[in-house]
């Protein structure tokens, strides 16, 4: 699992994700509007847009607060336009930093990027300083209960999927982003509970961090995590589960 990923689901498990439920809910508004408006309101025709709203409903989000995000992105009612962009640049150590944004006011949120980039020890750099260390990949976790690593891979693999990890109590599948549906589907038609399904980028070398280093980029992760214009951080730091505990805790 890598450092991102890793992080995200101990921030989960303490429950980080339920004390900050209001701004969860405006991150997955402002991706299914943006997804509607993009690739137009139908879940079956519209890839991204399903699985933001599953991911949605995944978190309890209210149907009506679904349904009015569609309608702001299709233009059936009055919305904010947001923009997409992506900023890259460096943490604590020389770790890759990915950000992915929606903003209403590009000025005010790179200016804001930039003061938490500086504030953590981390420089925010130039479009395409750090995006090639990663790859864009389908990824989904299966909770591993009832489960053998066996029959996980076979249907994985059956249904075009590239990887299966044994991550303890859940498996990770790992897939080209045209299979990810395929597979999605898949595993929800076995019956398998699914902890997380998603596009992500996966870093294709890692950074070890310990100590001090170790400390000021999680916490410049809860910085980003926190700015209600950034809808996901990918970054490509190896940092020991402990010692993600110990600063967290």
């Amino acid at each position: 699992m890598s450092g991102h990923n890793k992080w995200s689901t101990i921030k989960h498990k303490k429950g980080a994700a339920d004390a900050k439920r209001g701004k969860i809910f405006s991150k997955f508004i402002k991706e299914i509007t943006i997804a509607a408006r993009m690739g137009g309101g139908d879940l079956e025709g519209n890839p991204r847009l399903r699985t933001a709203v599953n991911a949605a409903r995944a978190a309890n989000m209210p149907k009506d607060n679904i349904e009015r995000a569609v309608k702001r992105g299709t233009g059936e009612i009055e919305g904010v336009n947001y923009e997409e962009i992506v900023y890259e640049g460096y943490g604590p150590g020389g770790v890759a930093v990915l950000v992915e944004a929606l903003t209403d006011n590009k000025n005010r949120t790179v200016a804001e990027i930039r003061h938490i980039f500086d504030k953590h020890s981390g420089n925010l750099g130039e479009s395409g300083c750090v995006s090639w260390m990663f790859d864009k990949k389908g990824m989904i976790e299966v909770t591993s209960s009832g489960l053998t690593e066996d029959e996980v891979m076979e249907l994985a693999l059956e249904n075009g999927a590239q990887d299966v990890s044994n991550e303890g109590d859940s498996f990770e599948i790992t897939t080209d982003p045209s299979e990810f549906e395929v597979v999605r589907k898949a595993v929800e038609q076995k019956g398998w509970k699914v902890d997380m399904a998603e596009i992500t980028m996966i870093p294709q070398t890692t950074v070890k961090l310990d100590g001090k280093k170790a400390e000021q980029m999680l916490k410049m992760m809860d910085a980003l995590d926190d700015h209600d214009d950034l809808q996901r951080v990918y970054a490509n730091f190896d940092i020991s589960e402990e010692e993600m505990l110990r600063v967290s805790a």
